[in-house]
């Protein structure tokens, strides 16, 4: 899968233009665009696909909106990664005489007298028809790549949010660039709690609702970023539970106990989980033996009054 337009084609891996995002976007709007994009190409919605559009649907996935989501919702990455974007920014406003645009998105933004309003017009336009044929999804996130560097060209490398871009009291001849200007970030695994957190309550309230479906498809979303989370393959045993796929949920309970090596609260809790999954399973065949015994015998009664044994 490769893009040859835009910011892709100056060495730079445009997460933004894979997600569809404005490169400002905030933490909100990046979890809400890669929960539509993920729902979008799960398998579930090419279950009646060919395997050809379901292969590359998981690639698509996989390859490129995963890695996207990873680099931009961990504060420490994407506080980097909007650094050398800036930078990148700054790079091509000087070499801006010598870029050629050929999306048609692109050239408006360069020649209007309005870039923001029109930045964003564009931008929704193109994301809404990115994810609707996988046959283009490579051509779209190309053409907003050539528009996120069009807007960056045109703000002059200060479109990136206040938080990674150079501060206003910097002087043009010596421009800040130590860390010192930017600010703390969150430690990567709070980050992380945080954001399978926010997953495990929008399950639970699905959950709730008794929509099991829905539910189940939350957390499978998760687990697909964080594989190896106890709390979530905990919380989806709990609902293939009440939805009564005691199978599945088996599954992922072993998969607690192998992620916490047996051991804390949650394992404890996926232990007698099992034990009475087991248990239901060993009483309801234990009930099926008496139930064929009493037939039996039954049976035999009237073998008994008919020729059975002599």
């Amino acid at each position: 899968m490769k893009i040859e337009q835009g910011l892709f084609n100056q060495d730079f891996t445009d997460h933004h233009a894979v997600l569809g995002i404005s490169i400002d976007a905030d933490a909100k709007q990046i979890r809400k665009r890669y929960l539509k994009i993920a729902r979008k190409l799960h398998p579930d919605s090419f279950a009646s696909a060919g395997e050809e559009e379901r292969k590359q649907a998981s690639e698509i996935l996989s390859k490129m909106v995963n890695p996207a989501y990873e680099q931009l919702s961990q504060d420490k990455s994407a506080s980097e990664y909007g650094v050398v974007l800036r930078l990148k920014g700054q790079q091509m406003t000087e070499q801006s005489g010598s870029i050629s645009w050929s999306s048609k998105a692109a050239k408006e933004l360069v020649a209007t007298n309005n870039v923001d309003q029109t930045y964003r017009s564009k931008l929704k336009e193109l994301a809404t028809e990115q994810y609707e044929s996988l046959d283009q999804f490579l051509k779209v996130t190309g053409q907003i790549s050539e528009l996120n560097l069009a807007y960056l060209i045109r703000k002059g490398g200060a479109a990136i949010p206040a938080a990674t871009s150079t501060p206003a009291t910097a002087t043009a001849a010596a421009p800040s660039t130590k860390p010192a200007t930017k600010p703390t970030p969150t430690h990567p695994r709070q980050h992380r709690s945080n954001i399978i957190g926010s997953y495990l309550n929008r399950a639970k309230e699905f959950e709730d609702k008794k929509d099991y479906t829905r539910a189940i498809l939350e957390l499978r979303e998760a687990l697909q970023s964080h594989p190896k989370s106890a709390a979530l393959h905990n919380q989806l045993a709990n609902v293939y539970i009440k939805a009564g796929q005691p199978k599945m949920a088996k599954i992922h309970l072993s998969k607690v106990l192998d992620i916490s090596n047996n051991d804390g609260p949650v394992a404890q809790e996926a232990k007698l989980k099992l034990a009475a999954l087991g248990k239901s399973a060993s009483s309801g065949s234990g009930s099926k033996r008496t139930e064929d015994k009493k037939a039996g015998k039954s049976k035999g009664g009237l073998f008994g009054l008919f020729g059975g044994k002599k």
